[in-house]
């Protein structure tokens, strides 16, 4: 495994970033196809004894239970302090009107939820799953300071959002002496490439790590385009992610993975590797080939042809992945 430091943080993380969608109860939240405790526990294991020592999950995650089983699982492991683990706050958790958003009420409420659950102390990141535009950036990022001085987190950052909201939020952090967020999860991937207009170069001229969110595309790149699965079957909002227009991406991906002699996932995943601006793709697995395909991507290099003839049929896309938010005084 490889390792890289995370953005302004001084932590070092491995390459490869392991997401926990794909953990959680049977019958908990919106997804079928998530692996219960005893299927996920080996998948974390091997990731783990692979040399992957940072994991991500949310607080919505199969209504909680992707992070009791993580935090099952690193019990058992132990190790908690070579663990870099990172959770999430924005979605619905419980119902009534502040069981959602990033209040400072649902944020205190929700990172002693999450800490129960996963049965730490602390988190090494903590990150607001989405932009809240019913509570003011000034209330969020006191509050996610707060949390950070109880020492509940020990650094935080943000997801999807325009690159205009992002700066803000660190402009108001850093002129009230709070913390910034050192991180953004955001989507990005061979067939969805539009953070590189703004959110990329602002990461990287403000020394963000940044960590995307389905770097395969929902699968879509670790496969051929009319290809299924039980995830693609029932996943409603990667239906709205990808288009028609993406299939001569995939299929060049399909046939430079023939010449390579390599499956599809791992190059996908060098593609991303091969960018300066990322640290660490987070890749969800429900099976243990997806988990190999990742962490053997680490040491798959794409000569600057070869990344060329990927990205050449590229077309722009309408921004997907997070909401779309009135502008500053539109009415």
């Amino acid at each position: 495994m490889k390792y890289v430091k995370l953005g302004s943080t001084g932590m070092d993380v491995s390459r490869i970033c392991l997401g926990a969608m794909s953990f959680g109860a049977p019958g908990q939240g919106d997804h079928s196809w998530t692996l219960d405790l005893d299927q996920s526990r080996p998948m974390m294991l091997h990731a783990l004894e692979s040399g992957v020592n940072f994991l991500d999950t949310a607080n919505v995650y199969s209504a909680g239970s992707s992070e009791q089983i993580v935090g099952q699982v690193l019990r058992e492991y132990g190790h908690r302090d070579e663990i870099v683990l990172a959770t999430k706050v924005h979605g619905r958790t419980r119902p009534g009107p502040n069981g959602v958003g990033l209040s400072r009420k649902a944020i205190m409420a929700e990172i002693d939820n999450s800490l129960r659950r996963l049965g730490t102390d602390y988190v090494d990141l903590y990150q607001i799953h989405r932009w809240d535009p019913a509570t003011p950036i000034e209330t969020t990022m006191e509050a996610l300071h707060d949390a950070v001085k109880a020492g509940k987190a020990l650094h935080i950052g943000a997801s999807s959002m325009w690159a205009w909201q992002f700066a803000k939020a660190q402009y108001v952090a850093e002129r009230n002496g709070w913390t910034p967020f050192s991180t953004m999860q955001n989507h990005y991937n061979l067939i969805y490439r539009e953070e590189e207009r703004e959110m990329l170069p602002l990461c990287a001229d403000q020394g963000v790590g940044v960590i995307p969110w389905s770097p395969l595309a929902r699968g879509r790149l670790a496969r051929e385009w009319a290809g299924v699965s039980a995830r693609s079957a029932t996943d409603e909002f990667g239906k709205t992610l990808y288009r028609d227009t993406d299939r001569e991406i995939v299929d060049r991906l399909g046939r430079l993975a023939a010449k390579r002699e390599l499956p599809m996932a791992q190059l996908a995943l060098a593609w991303l590797l091969s960018k300066p601006t990322i640290t660490s793709p987070i890749v969800g697995a429900t099976r243990m080939s997806h988990l190999q395909d990742a962490i053997a991507a680490v040491d798959v290099e794409l000569d600057d042809e070869e990344i060329s003839y990927l990205e050449e049929p590229y077309q722009p896309h309408e921004v997907v992945g997070h909401p779309i938010t009135e502008w500053p005084g539109q009415h």
